[in-house]
């Protein structure tokens, strides 16, 4: 585990996926989501090179099927550290013979963290290091505690957009795929939306044409979170499904899962990020902590 800090923030980080593992403000409290097996065991995991569950566990690549576990081989892998100092660290990733076992592609990947007084700048670099273009989606997956206050319930909270917006839901079908049927999302007071458990029944929430900041919060407490991505097209709200789960993953991502029914060839899934040989992907949002 790694630890960058200021004079406002604590950040914990492991090198397995560079998972965000602590996050606590100046008095010690802790705004992370803790992991739970009952619930899930993770707490902050980034995805790469693939974002959601792929059908039958596999997709195609020119002519050849290739199996990836749901969110890709990140979650699961360790990475090195490339640069640390107190308040900022950065991961580096390259393919080895296990990302080529499922995924055909030569690259460097760094994840880097760091602090801005209350604010953590998370930063994503993916370079094409081989000779032909490689496809990929990335995002993150955070989860935060609900309630963020002692004495305030789940249903204490909301997520409220910074402006006014009129978010397109994805549609899912019943196996959590996309299945092309997506409709207008309402919003309370068009900013908001309240939280309760059975929200995420039916698995995530997962938006598009949304507004670039949320912020989780409630009129009976002080203590706040924010996610701002302001180059990611598509958001997601998931807790654990029909359960009792006390947080909230926030979720900003440049791509979606593979549609319902279909092994994806990488090369015509149109929302997956086409880099061509020795170019640089960059990509970047923060949390803010109240």
């Amino acid at each position: 585990m790694q630890t960058i800090k200021n004079e406002k923030l604590e950040v914990v980080i492991s090198p397995i996926a560079a998972e965000l593992k602590s996050i606590r403000d100046n008095d010690g409290f802790e705004y992370l989501w803790q992991g739970d097996p009952n619930y899930w065991k993770r707490q902050a995991i980034n995805l790469f090179p693939y974002i959601g569950r792929l059908t039958e566990g596999c997709y195609s690549y020119n002519g050849k099927i290739f199996e990836m576990e749901r969110h890709g081989f990140l979650p699961n892998t360790e990475m090195v550290v490339e640069d640390i100092n107190d308040y900022s660290i950065c991961y580096l990733l390259r393919d080895n013979q296990k990302t080529l076992a499922v995924y055909p592609f030569l690259f460097e990947l760094r994840i880097g963290y760091t602090l801005s007084e209350n604010i953590i700048n998370v930063s994503y670099e993916v370079k094409n290091t081989g000779n032909e273009p490689m496809y990929f989606g990335i995002g993150g997956h955070p989860g935060f505690r609900v309630p963020l206050e002692p004495g305030l319930s789940f249903e204490d909270y909301y997520l409220e957009f910074a402006d006014k917006c009129f978010p397109t839901r994805i549609g899912m079908s019943e196996t959590c795929y996309p299945n092309g049927i997506d409709h207008l999302y309402p919003l309370k007071d068009d900013k908001i939306i309240l939280l309760y458990h059975e929200l995420f029944d039916d698995d995530a929430i997962v938006l598009k044409d949304m507004n670039k900041k949320v912020t989780l919060k409630s009129d009976k407490g002080k203590r706040s979170v924010s996610v701002m991505y302001p180059d990611m097209p598509y958001l997601g709200f998931w807790h654990t499904t029909k359960s009792d789960a006390p947080f909230v993953c926030i979720e900003p991502w440049t791509s979606l899962p593979s549609k319902d029914g279909i092994i994806e060839e990488l090369t015509t899934q149109p929302d997956l990020i086409c880099l061509n040989p020795n170019e640089r992907y960059t990509n970047m949002w923060s949390i803010e902590i109240r």
